[in-house]
């Protein structure tokens, strides 16, 4: 159920809202689900005749014929107080039963929506997970599936039955009875909804604030225990104990007005509805001493309106949880409406990788348009080849990574593989080509042996076990207890680092990919853990076109070439050796690390 206080969204359209649902509800693949939608609605209209025709009828009979006939009718009258007692036993029926029909409905239309929405989320750009919390999109989607099922409970089987019910008992009293009592149901009716609406509204917003000052309670509570050594440094205990108190006297007044206000609703609930089933009642007992009505009219008119108020006292909650609903689902299309930033092209064509040849071409790019990154790199990586890129922070070294996957567009300049531009083809085909070893290794909460093979879809359990050997991990894993069945944890924290980077290299391996990105991948490991995992990292270069991205100058030596990046712009390039006989950016920064290795090897001696 929907919180009991309104979020502070602006309003939106039910039936806007509701529209866009439709096709989910309504399926046009799924002819079975339409079946059971109309033979729960049938089952709603079956069940409001024989609540509304079946039950009173009968008791009214049996009243009547106890008023006034024989006492050998008594069998008669038996019949009558059974059909009654059989009408709402049916009327029972009919309800559970369409539950049960239209329960497989709601739950394919959830389970529809959901998935869309999940699919949709992997398929927008980088940047809308970076500048939104996941947690606050999960509980988005959260919210809005969960509302869909009590949406749709008190849409069709509360609000439209409730309406046919009222028009059925419309057509009993103009038929049987006046137009003045046609009208007074409709008048009474009228000032219900106004009246529940207008204290719902009221309540609401008592709620909200009852909330916001339990919440700002707690706060206090929790900060100030936090800061237990703050509050006993500056003697202040009793300072503190006061504003809590004051914070919870606040919090127990705005809930005596939010609670004593549900008494008021339902006084006035009450007073209209016990006026209006007064004033029925009266005008039929007139009627009666005229010799118009029978006693058993006092009857049906006292069961017809008992059983209209019946859904009409849930009233209050029913607009609440609608409008609530509303809310949740709206935030939840609006994620649906959310434009990936990245797109393929029209008649995007798949990469074909015949080498691994890559070239950055006068690249720039700019995650902000205030603050370029990239000023017009160019860069050739030959198939095959090794090249490092290294420099300062800031410099845009793991920028080039993200915009070789292409998480995001260039702002201006190209990049190419194989002579093709990679903002033309699919890009599913492009990081299908690529592989990654990232600097922070997150794991899925899964296995091991689940971890590795996520590398490639399909991939078989022989060829896991050889990624593994060719990370130098396998023996690690045959150790374990329960070898690659082993949960690593969230997010792989039963792992070291060490054996997190060797699970991403042998899921890298399972992928096999013709381009090989080494981002910064042993920058977080100790001395001796990032020499082991170098060497393994060497072995896989091997036949892959490779780009290293690095801090530490040591790990990359080996490279072919090694490109110094400062301020988005290619500072220099070459190879180990011929970047410190230049003596510039790198020679500085080799010294400075050099140094800095001496200095750590001294205080650990």
């Amino acid at each position: 159920m929907p919180p009991d206080n309104p979020t502070s969204d602006p309003e939106r359209p039910l039936f806007g809202t509701m529209r866009r649902f439709l096709p989910y509800l309504w399926p046009k693949d799924a002819p079975g689900l339409r079946v059971r939608i109309v033979i729960a609605m049938l089952l709603v209209v079956a069940s409001k005749l024989v609540q509304v025709y079946g039950a009173p009828f009968a008791l009214q009979g049996a009243i009547d014929r106890m008023a006034s006939g024989p006492r050998d009718a008594v069998m008669l009258v038996t019949l009558l107080v059974v059909g009654y007692a059989a009408a709402r036993l049916g009327t029972t029926v009919f309800d559970n039963l369409r539950n049960a029909v239209f329960e497989r409905v709601g739950q394919d239309a959830t389970r529809r929506l959901a998935a869309d929405v999940f699919r949709h989320l992997h398929s927008l750009s980088l940047r809308f997970h970076l500048e939104r919390r996941t947690g606050a999109v999960t509980k988005v989607v959260e919210r809005g599936t969960k509302s869909i099922d009590t949406m749709l409970y008190f849409l069709l089987f509360n609000i439209a039955p409730t309406i046919l019910e009222l028009s059925l008992v419309l057509g009993i009293f103009y038929a049987r009875f006046s137009g003045w009592l046609v009208v007074a149901t409709l008048a009474m009716v009228v000032i219900y909804i106004a009246f529940t609406r207008w204290v719902t509204d009221w309540r609401a917003k008592l709620r909200q604030q009852m909330n916001d000052l339990d919440t700002g309670a707690v706060a206090h509570a929790v900060d100030s225990l936090l800061n237990f050594e703050t509050v006993k440094y500056f003697n202040a205990e009793k300072r503190e104990a006061k504003r809590y108190e004051d914070a919870v006297t606040a919090y127990a007044k705005a809930a005596t007005v939010s609670e004593n206000s549900l008494a008021w609703l339902n006084i006035g609930q009450s007073l209209i509805t016990n006026a209006m089933l007064a004033a029925g009642m009266a005008l039929v007992v007139f009627g009666w001493a005229r010799g118009e009505f029978t006693p058993g009219d006092v009857v049906l008119v006292s069961t017809l309106l008992a059983q209209l108020f019946r859904p009409l006292d849930l009233l209050g909650m029913v607009y609440r949880t609608i409008r609530q609903g509303v809310i949740d689902m709206g935030q939840m299309f609006d994620l649906i409406d959310t434009d990936a930033e990245v797109k393929d092209v029209a008649h995007a064509k798949p990469l074909a990788v015949a080498k691994g040849h890559v070239r950055f071409e006068g690249v720039h790019f700019a995650y902000d348009p205030e603050r370029e990154i990239l000023k017009g790199i160019d860069l050739d990586i030959p198939a095959g080849a090794t090249v490092a890129v290294v420099g300062p922070s800031g410099a845009g070294k793991s920028t080039l990574a993200r915009i070789l996957y292409r998480f995001y567009d260039l702002t201006g300049g190209r990049v190419t593989i194989d002579g093709q531009d990679i903002s033309q083809v699919t890009q599913s085909s492009l990081r299908a080509a690529i592989g990654i070893v990232p600097q922070d290794t997150v794991l899925f909460n899964d296995t091991v042996g689940y971890n590795i093979a996520y590398g490639r879809e399909g991939a078989t359990p022989e060829e896991v076990a050889d990624a593994a050997r060719g990370a130098a991990i396998a023996g690690f894993i045959q150790s374990l207890p329960e070898g690659f069945d082993t949960r690593v944890g969230e997010r792989g924290l039963k792992l070291s680092g060490g054996e997190k980077q060797r699970v991403a290299i042998a899921r890298t391996l399972v992928k096999n990919p013709p381009i090989l990105i080494l981002d910064e991948a042993t920058s977080a490991l100790d001395s001796r853990t990032e020499a082991d995992i170098q060497a393994t990292l060497e072995a896989i270069e091997q036949g892959r076109t490779t780009i290293v991205i690095a801090h530490r100058l040591s790990t990359v030596v080996h490279a072919d070439r090694i490109i110094v990046l400062e301020a988005g712009r290619v500072a220099e390039q070459g190879t180990h050796a011929q970047l410190l006989r230049k003596r510039g950016l790198y020679a500085e920064m080799w010294a400075r690390q050099a140094q800095e290795r001496e200095e750590g090897e001294l205080a650990e001696g």
